[in-house]
């Protein structure tokens, strides 16, 4: 390093003095960050500034500018300066000799430099051919020289980037995706490019450009923390490597730990995770918003042609209770109430995630804001909800990213901030550990159709590595946990306790077929014991393919899947007893019988509404299981066919969803009738939105349901089709099946599927058209899952023959397919 500029032989004191200056300020301990930055930038200013000053040169007309990451004051220790020699084109020998005045101190520096040597016209030619170029100059800062040339500059680019900004913003937004899939996400990586990689610093800066156009603005909330954080690490990284490095290697985090004066290295990557995510999710917004504005600008010109002047209305569709979309976002209905509605944050993402829509930054804002905690235990709707956004696939990760964006999850879910942008050193996961449960609830919305308690696995599949954020075996430490978000949550002492089983041997199956002898008895014995029953095992089944799945492409392999299938077979052979047969029927109410009489003795259906009772605000919940969900229908009809079909299609007319179903034939008591037999229903059912509707309304359509009058399906079209379709999330392929042996008097047909409205009208119909008698029923929704079993006869009241219910099963299963 000398003082020499070696090119001309004379001496230039100011090289000297600057490069002492550098060299003090970033060794010292007691400046750092921000102010480091801010000061390297005015030290490298002032030299640069000497360098122009002393050079002999056109005094008017040439100005230096910087531009990029200099240009906002921003140098880290190994920084590139970003210069142009901006001049007006009435000297260009003089220029050139100026411009080898100032490059050659810097290059004998060793200093990286990106230089250029423009007219403003010439700088703007260019900026229009280079987007790069043109969002550097969008950070333009005048040095030296003459202020006027750096001021029209500025002005002119700002100009064009605003006027061009339909065309430039795409064009940006296609470069940021293109260097995602490049670089990766930063807030995933064991060894991210704090620059490139998605979420990192490029993307911060494009989230500038895109404020400059004034067409849209990103969340300020938490996003210039997040930019100095990562700016931070990167000095940091620079002085501890010499170099001029983004890409934060695993050999480097414990030193660049210690220089930021951080306890290690995975407390570093949990920081630059952290920043990371709030970058990337203001990115999301921010282009979704541009999107936004470009559509409603490129259709706005055809509306005023063909309305004839004036602003269109914007169309708000319901989606549930309180929630609606608006301009392909979900957001708040005008009457909604927060601050009255604990469960709105839930049902609001559960919405979204089902209709493949995302929450509205907005909503999700106001919510958090404003939407009162959740008492404990949770309300039934509540974790019903919350189990609908886990099984909606791969919309649940953009909405569960909405919802931590603004501290819902960990109001929610207290036990998530321990596993929230935990890194995992482990080359196998390519996740952090709250995106690795999200994925594996993603993961598992795909494997509902395999299990009876498709929420219990949705809910293990999210809690599954919840230990992960606490000293000791994971597992062991998730069990305890688990446990008791499971008793938050609602689940009874039953469904938390397989809950913690999951949890706690979510890794046996996997290990023990890859790592033991699978012929050895006691292998699979201890296998057994510690799994307990056959539905137990069915869910860590599938747990342990969604978890596999959710860590990498390395974590699973057909090898691997024969092998647990294989455990699988052998354990459920150790379980297996004798088949359990229909269970008996609990003896009727009084209220039923009186149901019963009276739609025997008016010859029609008769139906009372029970509203749930709930605790006062405040009271604790009574003891036992947790409270069902909506409000109890009971009808009583006399046996006939077509009832079935007949206050299902009724139900779904008025908008009310079945979460849980009962028929059965009662027979009434023989001084009534000694031949007599009414068909009991008693169903849960809820309003998807709005109120419930009266008794005696619902009575009148299902009379005119069961006599034909009412044309149920033509209804239910007319509606759907009166609503936009939306892409929303493709949900696994339904699966009816035959359960063998489960029932000596009937057969039972097994149905899951996608709830969804008419959904158990379809069902109805078809076992209707095909002529078999539904002697009881068990309809089940578990978020978004419909859970079915049907106990079918002939018209004689005999099981079906084996091939006659293959078939029926075959039958059905398309038919809830097309």
């Amino acid at each position: 390093m000398t003082g020499t500029d070696t090119h001309t032989g004379t001496e230039d004191p100011g090289t000297g003095g600057y490069a002492a200056a550098r060299l003090r300020l970033l060794t010292e301990d007691a400046r750092s960050g921000p102010p480091r930055r801010s000061a390297l930038a005015g030290l490298t200013d002032d030299w640069l500034a000497g360098l122009f000053g002393a050079a002999d040169g056109p005094a008017r007309g040439v100005c230096l500018v910087a531009v990029g990451g200099y240009g906002r004051g921003e140098l880290s220790p190994r920084s590139d300066l970003d210069l142009v020699l901006l001049h007006d084109g009435s000297d260009p020998g003089a220029v050139a000799a100026l411009a080898d005045r100032i490059w050659y101190p810097v290059w004998d520096l060793g200093l990286s430099l990106d230089h250029s040597v423009r007219t403003p016209a010439e700088a703007r030619a260019t900026a229009a051919e280079d987007l790069k170029v043109q969002l550097g100059l969008l950070d333009a800062r005048h040095l030296a020289g003459d202020t006027t040339l750096t001021a029209g500059l500025r002005t002119a680019v700002l100009t064009d980037w605003r006027n061009q900004a339909a065309k430039r913003l795409p064009e940006l937004r296609e470069l940021c995706a293109e260097r995602a899939a490049r670089q990766g996400e930063l807030r995933y990586l064991l060894e991210p490019d704090l620059k490139e990689a998605r979420g990192g610093l490029r993307d911060a800066t494009a989230l500038r450009a895109v404020a400059a156009s004034w067409l849209a603005d990103a969340p300020r909330e938490g996003l210039a923390d997040a930019r100095r954080r990562l700016l931070d690490v990167r000095d940091a990284l620079h002085l501890a490597t010499g170099r001029a490095t983004d890409r934060l290697a695993l050999q480097e985090q414990d030193q660049v730990a210690a220089e930021l004066g951080l306890l290690d290295a995975d407390t570093l990557l949990r920081q630059v995770y952290e920043a990371a995510r709030v970058i990337a999710y203001a990115a999301d917004v921010t282009w979704r918003e541009v999107g936004r504005v470009l559509r409603a600008r490129a259709v706005r010109p055809r509306l005023r042609a063909m309305l004839g002047g004036g602003r269109p209305a914007t169309e708000r569709s319901p989606l549930a209770e309180g929630v609606v979309e608006q301009d392909g976002e979900v957001v708040l209905a005008r009457a909604a109430r927060p601050d009255r509605d604990p469960v709105l944050p839930l049902r609001a993402a559960a919405a979204a995630a089902q209709a493949g829509l995302p929450l509205s930054p907005h909503a999700a804002r106001h919510l958090a804001a404003t939407a009162r905690q959740l008492p404990t235990p949770w309300p039934a709707e509540a974790r019903e909800q919350l189990v609908t956004l886990l099984g909606s696939g791969r919309p649940t990760v953009e909405v569960w990213e909405a919802l931590e964006a603004e501290g819902l999850i960990a109001r929610l879910l207290p036990d998530w901030e321990r596993v929230r942008c935990r890194p995992q050193r482990n080359a196998v996961h390519i996740w952090t550990v709250d995106r690795h449960l999200i994925e594996t609830a993603v993961r598992a919305s795909a494997l509902t159709r395999r299990v009876g308690r498709p929420d219990l696995l949705l809910v293990a599949a999210l809690l599954h590595d919840i230990g992960k954020g606490w000293p000791g075996d994971h597992s062991v430490a998730g069990e305890i946990i688990a446990k008791d978000v499971a008793a938050r949550i609602g689940f009874d002492h039953a469904d938390a306790a397989v809950l913690a089983t999951l949890v706690r041997h979510h890794l046996l199956l996997i290990e023990t077929a890859t790592r033991r002898d699978l012929d050895d008895p006691a292998t699979v014995r201890s296998v057994a014991d510690a799994v307990g029953t056959q539905s137990t095992l069915e869910l860590l089944h599938a747990l342990t393919e969604a978890d596999a799945l959710a860590t990498g492409p390395a974590a699973w392999s057909s090898w691997r899947g024969n092998l647990v299938t294989d455990l699988v077979r052998r354990v459920s052979g150790v379980l297996a007893g004798a088949a359990p047969d229909e269970p008996e029927p609990a003896a009727p109410t009084a209220e039923q019988e009186r149901l019963a009489i009276e739609a025997f003795r008016t010859d029609g259906p008769v139906l009372a509404l029970r509203a749930q009772t709930e605790p006062a605000p405040g009271a604790d919940p009574p003891p036992g299981e947790p409270e069902p969900l909506g409000v109890e229908l009971l009808i009583a009809v006399p046996d006939q066919p077509g009832v079935l079909p007949a206050v299902a299609g009724v139900l779904a007319v008025h908008r009310l969803t079945v979460r849980t179903a009962e028929l059965r034939a009662l027979r009434l008591p023989d001084d009534v009738d000694d031949d007599g037999t009414i068909l009991l229903l008693d169903w849960r059912v809820a309003a998807e939105y709005g109120s419930l509707p009266q008794a005696a309304r619902l009575r009148t359509d299902l009379v005119r349901a069961l006599d034909g009058t009412l044309d149920i399906t033509g209804r239910l079209a007319e509606r759907d089709a009166a609503y936009p379709r939306r892409r929303g999330w493709t949900a696994p392929p339904p699966r009816v099946t035959v359960a063998p042996a489960a029932s000596r008097h009937a057969t039972v047909i097994e149905v899951r599927a996608q709830d969804a409205p008419g959904l158990l009208h379809r069902i109805g119909s078809a076992l209707e058209k095909a002529g078999v008698r539904v002697r009881s029923m068990h309809v089940s929704t578990l978020g978004a899952n419909a859970v079915d079993a049907f106990y079918v006869t002939t018209g004689t009241g005999a099981p079906l023959p084996e091939e006659d219910a293959g078939s029926l099963a075959r039958v059905l299963e398309e038919t809830l397919r097309a």
